[in-house]
């Protein structure tokens, strides 16, 4: 069953990625539920945590700053549960569409078949989840909406940056990523930082692991090790939590460490840049349109061209003219003159 829902999965991110619909959802509501209620002064909003939990200073944490902003700007009641355990998703997000929030807000691919359920028991209230098509939930529930990323782009300049500052510095020509579970939503930052290395030098060789884990840091800091061991200059986590653990190693190695999801420059001097999603504005984004009534389902695509994916805060020994070239080639991704793949 999951070989051919993850196929169908895969086709679904492809279409969307194609598509890139505006960020912003657009047009008239005709769903009657807790989306239509004006200004959205005081109404509730649901936020779920997945395991990794809003402390993850990733994805998560991201999440739940766009619903802060949210509460600062509409004067929405955020309410944000964390998740402790897979078995949670289903109950938390219950809760929330049992209080008649405006919109409930999964975070994370995850939660992909709990939502699917909860929004099918309460086909009057709208959902949305991180990361995940909608197109590629079971039945394509209308009253859902899937925040998508190409992740692809950012991490094509990143991986660039990475394979430039590795050859500028000399010695094994080897840099490296570390991921969480080997799923579409992480292998697509896999796919267009590998792109990226082997444009800036063919020569360039990407170690690649998965940790199978989003939290345990433990995990991913051991494979960052073994990475460096083999001559690693770079370690790109794409792990969230966990991949914290990673950067850990790059600093303790004096090696250069990408942060992922949030701007991560704030974990040291060693971080190199980071391939931010904008999760926050995706956030409140969805937000704004459930409260102001133009919530609709469907497909929406943040990318380099609507600054939903974007390159973070960038070592100052990045000389400037590297910084040029990724400018430059930022530009031709979003011109349609650079394509980038989103697989493997």
């Amino acid at each position: 069953m999951w070989g051919s829902r993850w196929r169908a999965l895969l086709l679904a991110m492809a279409v969307v990625a194609a598509v890139a619909m505006v960020a912003a959802g657009c047009g008239d509501d005709d769903d009657d539920g807790g989306g239509d209620s004006g200004d959205g002064e005081g109404e509730l909003v649901g936020l779920v945590s997945d395991i990794g939990k809003f402390s993850d200073r990733s994805f998560n944490q991201s999440a739940l700053e766009g619903m802060t902003r949210a509460e600062e700007e509409f004067g929405v009641m955020g309410r944000p549960i964390e998740s402790v355990a897979a078995s949670d998703y289903i109950p938390n997000l219950t809760t929330l569409a049992r209080q008649d929030a405006a919109v409930t807000i999964g975070v994370g691919f995850l939660m992909a078949e709990a939502l699917t359920t909860v929004a099918g028991q309460f086909p009057d209230n709208d959902f949305a989840i991180v990361d995940f098509p909608q197109a590629a939930l079971e039945g394509m529930p209308s009253n859902v909406r899937g925040l998508n990323f190409a992740t692809n782009e950012n991490s094509y300049l990143v991986g660039y940056m990475a394979a430039k500052m590795a050859e500028r510095a000399g010695g094994k020509q080897v840099i490296s990523a570390v991921g969480g579970e080997k799923l579409p939503s992480v292998t697509i930052f896999m796919a267009g930082y590998t792109a990226g290395a082997k444009a800036a030098n063919p020569d360039v060789q990407v170690l690649i692991n998965y940790s199978q884990d989003f939290v345990a840091q433990d995990k991913c800091k051991e494979l960052a090790l073994n990475q460096i061991q083999k001559g690693s200059q770079v370690v790109f986590q794409v792990a969230g939590g966990c991949g914290l653990g990673a950067l850990d190693a790059a600093r303790e190695r004096g090696v250069w460490g990408i942060g992922v999801d949030r701007d991560q420059s704030d974990l040291g001097g060693h971080i190199l840049t980071s391939a931010v999603k904008r999760v926050d504005t995706s956030v409140f984004d969805t937000i704004k349109a459930a409260t102001e009534g133009n919530f609709e389902g469907g497909d929406v695509n943040f990318n380099l061209a609507n600054e939903g994916v974007a390159v973070g805060t960038t070592s100052p020994e990045v000389p400037q003219e590297l910084l040029d070239e990724i400018d430059g080639l930022r530009q031709q991704i979003i011109d349609g003159e650079l394509e980038v793949p989103a697989a493997l």
